[in-house]
């Protein structure tokens, strides 16, 4: 319970991190956190006075952090739902991307890891660098491309996460994270034919 209403509490201020909740954000809120039937307007109620106000998120992220410190992939996969809900509208605002960034520094994930992270869940008008979204240095061995690609695959692959026990609620955004890895892997592996028509 502790926890749920720590996430619940920071969903919220994410959600009001740019200054307006949307319509999208709360839907994604709502698709994100499995809320029992019986506790809906006790939950409502928490949401609303949590997306008051920004100030004091990071409390609950230290809450979350020190609950599932020996699961970094639980703390992931807070931060997917968060990224979910900041890009509900259509974009992620830089205040929402400070906001996410600080919660990603409590977690324990390094710079590389955020901006990996980051590259994964925003599009860019296919303008990230493939390299940030598989977490690979620019001009790595194809092999290697190939080995990172097969272990994302096997971390996020929805079918695998479903099968781990996730819930399903995070399941769309497993899969809108492992189209941008498809994505990345395609254009490193598959990079545009220019046509010489001279």
């Amino acid at each position: 319970a502790a926890f749920t209403l720590a996430l619940i509490a920071l969903s919220a201020k994410m959600a009001v991190s740019d200054g307006v909740v949307t319509a999208s954000e709360l839907r994604a809120f709502q698709r994100t956190v499995e809320i029992p039937p019986a506790i809906e307007v006790q939950v409502d109620r928490l949401f609303r006075l949590a997306q008051q106000d920004v100030a004091g998120y990071e409390a609950y992220a230290k809450k979350i952090r020190r609950f599932f410190a020996s699961s970094p992939e639980t703390l992931e996969h807070v931060l997917d739902g968060l990224f979910y809900i900041a890009s509900a509208d259509g974009l992620i605002h830089e205040d929402e991307l400070d906001y996410l960034k600080t919660v990603s520094d409590i977690f324990g994930f390094d710079e590389a890891r955020f901006e990996q992270l980051t590259a994964q869940h925003v599009l860019f008008e296919r303008g990230a660098d493939p390299y940030v979204v598989l977490g690979l240095m620019p001009g790595t061995d194809r092999d290697e491309v190939k080995r990172v690609y097969r272990t994302l695959v096997a971390e996020h692959h929805p079918d695998r996460l479903i099968a781990k026990g996730v819930p399903e609620e995070l399941i769309e955004i497993a899969t809108g994270r492992m189209a941008a890895i498809n994505d990345a892997y395609n254009r490193i592996m598959k990079p545009p034919v220019s046509l010489n028509l001279a």
